[in-house]
């Protein structure tokens, strides 16, 4: 008999229709200052699209809990119920703040693996991340000083030092970090929001981003896992406690402040599915566009285990939008 548990096909393209789901009805919020509006919208459609794949899903890695917003809770069952049984990790909108603000990088994503192979962090927060590609696999070490790591991938790159460019988040509790890189002699570009989007960037050839450093959101760290797993990149994290309620918190669940967590331990699996749409226009991938008679769209869809990776521009016309938000689009 046939293994339930282990996706034994490409789901991929049908997770890809929820993350164009999501992307489709929270641009329409582009820019006009409500987070939790866009947020929402990106959740309903997400989860409507979710109950038509063929699937047994429960949602580890969710997503609304840290400011309140609308969520697609931790423990929901996703899907139809039929076919493999998986655990889910989803960000209807990393980076909803690029969306209310109307600027660049805002994605909608989504990974699935087999269930019980993704790492929950619980409440805590926030990790300590460094995510590299396939290049500088196994030459990383959350441990030791930036300084040999920015390094080691220069020598696995065969890149100078200062050639080496570390995509961080801009915030202040990556000061210390920025620092230490620009000792190194390092290049930085700072991104605002979204280090999903940054850690992909490290993943993939030819964006510019040779790794990606510093503290930022643990349920973005799994995602960004799933994703380099596919890109056959490399990712280390740690719990960052950002006072003293956490570490108490994470005692009482047991949770090791002080482990590294590698790749595997944030994704247990390889056969694991990854996809994401632009929402709004960035490096990675275009936004949506609306068109006269519907929108446009770009995603990246990969599957871990197969090594495919697909750029996907969608046509998507006025009845399909309709349907995904409820809302008008144009008039008679």
């Amino acid at each position: 008999m046939r293994n339930e548990r282990i996706p034994d096909r490409n789901i991929a393209m049908e997770l890809v229709r929820t993350t164009e789901a999501a992307a489709l009805a929270a641009a329409r919020w582009m820019g006009r200052g409500d987070k939790n509006s866009g947020d929402g919208a990106a959740v309903d459609a997400m989860r409507m699209m979710l109950d038509t794949v063929d699937m047994d899903g429960i949602i580890v890695i969710g997503e609304g809990e840290k400011d309140e917003a609308p969520m697609l809770f931790n423990g929901e069952r996703v899907g139809n119920g039929h076919g493999p049984q998986v655990d889910v990790a989803v960000d209807p909108i990393d980076g909803t703040r690029l969306l209310s603000l109307g600027r660049p990088g805002a994605l909608s994503v989504i990974a699935v693996a087999p269930r019980g192979t993704m790492y929950n962090p619980h409440d805590m927060f926030y990790m300590e991340k460094i995510a590299v590609g396939p290049a500088a696999k196994g030459c990383i070490d959350l441990s030791a000083p930036i300084q040999w790591n920015i390094e080691q991938v220069a020598k696995a790159k065969d890149l100078p030092i200062e050639e080496v460019t570390v995509v961080i988040l801009d915030r202040d509790r990556n000061t210390d970090i920025v620092d230490q890189v620009r000792a190194a002699g390092a290049r930085i570009r700072f991104i605002t929001d979204g280090d999903v989007a940054g850690a992909i960037s490290a993943g993939l050839a030819g964006t510019g981003v040779d790794m990606l450093l510093g503290i930022g959101g643990s349920p973005e760290g799994v995602v960004a896992a799933c994703a380099l797993k596919a890109l056959e990149g490399d990712m280390q994290c740690r719990l960052w406690p950002r006072h003293d309620d956490d570490r108490k918190m994470a005692a009482e669940r047991g949770l090791d402040m002080t482990r590294v967590l590698t790749i595997d331990d944030l994704v247990g699996s390889d056969d694991v599915f990854f996809a994401a749409t632009g929402v709004t226009g960035g490096d990675l991938l275009e936004g949506v566009e609306y068109v006269a008679g519907g929108a446009t769209s770009e995603s990246l869809v990969m599957r871990a285990r197969s090594g495919t990776i697909r750029r996907i521009q969608t046509e998507h016309h006025w009845r399909k939008l309709e349907n995904i938000s409820g809302g008008r689009y144009h008039d008679d």
